[in-house]
């Protein structure tokens, strides 16, 4: 774990619902954010802890943060070493958080904190994630609104997963799911895609979201790129995942075709072929790597359908552990 933690674990076998605030130069937004959360949460009648990750602000924000947690024994602090990015940030709040239900938001006022019931409620319907919608959203059209679209669409078109927003932080979660799931780079929008190939129940709520009020916004078009790479990195795990000797056949079918076209180029030279010149043995030696090759592709891919059939059993009872524990929250 790139970091440390502060905070009371006197309350930690009772909490029933975390919240996991990724911050990164947030300074002036803290205070106000911490209030509307407590202001929501304490409206829930459950108990609850918020932890601030800090992604080694350059600002007062980690101050402000500890300031906080002497004042509310709710409050937790994450501290990074070195700069990780917001998925690290969230893989940590993950790691140490405590409740039943884990919420993620962002630090910077654009995400409302009184959105929180709505999404536990929706939650205790029987879903294992509840991702926020931001239907009205309060960004520039080009450079956020424009590919904020078209990359939900083309996130939708390859995971087949129909969420409108995947780029909202503010999702509640199942907290035994997220604890399964390991995420780097930029892949904390592809959550409901990641779960949802395991089985899990994903619904969507329309959320508030409002201007920013303070400091600038961290994300960029540079950011595009990488969601696109780690899209890919996604579509091929999950759906390797489910048949992986579909995909070792699909790798054999080039060399396979190579092999089907050095037979037959081979027999039609049948009569002018000896092993006992260069091209002769340098044929045979290219059939014999071509075969292997298809040999092999298709035995790695039956041992990884062995390998997904063993680790399907954990799934299932994975997926039994989520199970009882739906229903609402004990008040």
């Amino acid at each position: 774990m790139p970091g440390s933690l502060s905070g009371s674990h006197a309350m930690s076998s009772a909490v029933q619902i975390s919240v996991v605030v990724p911050v990164f130069d947030e300074e002036p937004n803290l205070p106000l954010l911490h209030e509307e959360i407590a202001r929501a949460l304490n409206g829930l009648g459950a108990t609850w802890e918020v932890l601030y990750v800090d992604d080694r602000s350059r600002d007062r924000s980690l101050a402000v943060m500890l300031a906080l947690r002497e004042q509310d024994p709710h409050v937790r602090v994450v501290q990074f070493r070195a700069r990780s990015g917001q998925t690290a940030a969230m893989a940590a709040g993950f790691d140490h958080a405590q409740g039943e239900i884990v919420v993620t938001l962002d630090g910077d006022l654009q995400n409302d904190p009184a959105d929180i019931p709505r999404l536990v409620e929706e939650l205790e319907r029987g879903f294992d994630i509840v991702a926020g919608w931001r239907k009205s959203r309060q960004d520039g059209f080009v450079l956020r609104k424009l590919p904020s679209r078209l990359a939900n669409r083309l996130i939708a078109l390859v995971t087949g997963v129909r969420i409108h927003d995947t780029g909202c932080t503010l999702k509640a979660f199942r907290r035994e799911l997220v604890r399964t799931l390991p995420i780097y780079a930029e892949q904390h929008r592809f959550l409901p895609a990641m779960s949802a190939g395991s089985g899990a129940r994903v619904s969507e709520v329309v959320v508030n979201h409002r201007p920013r009020r303070f400091g600038r916004s961290k994300y960029g078009l540079s950011r595009l790129f990488r969601v696109l790479l780690d899209l890919l990195a996604i579509k091929m795990i999950t759906a390797f995942g489910q048949r992986p000797l579909v995909y070792f056949g699909m790798l054999t079918l080039p060399f396979l075709f190579a092999f089907v076209v050095f037979v037959c180029d081979f027999l039609w030279h049948l009569e002018e072929v000896s092993f006992d010149n260069q091209w002769g043995r340098g044929a045979l030696i290219v059939y014999m790597l071509v075969s292997m090759l298809c040999i092999y592709f298709v035995g790695l891919g039956l041992v990884a359908e062995l390998a997904v059939k063993a680790s399907g059993m954990h799934g299932r009872r994975t997926r039994r552990v989520i199970t009882t524990s739906m229903g609402p929250l004990p008040r």
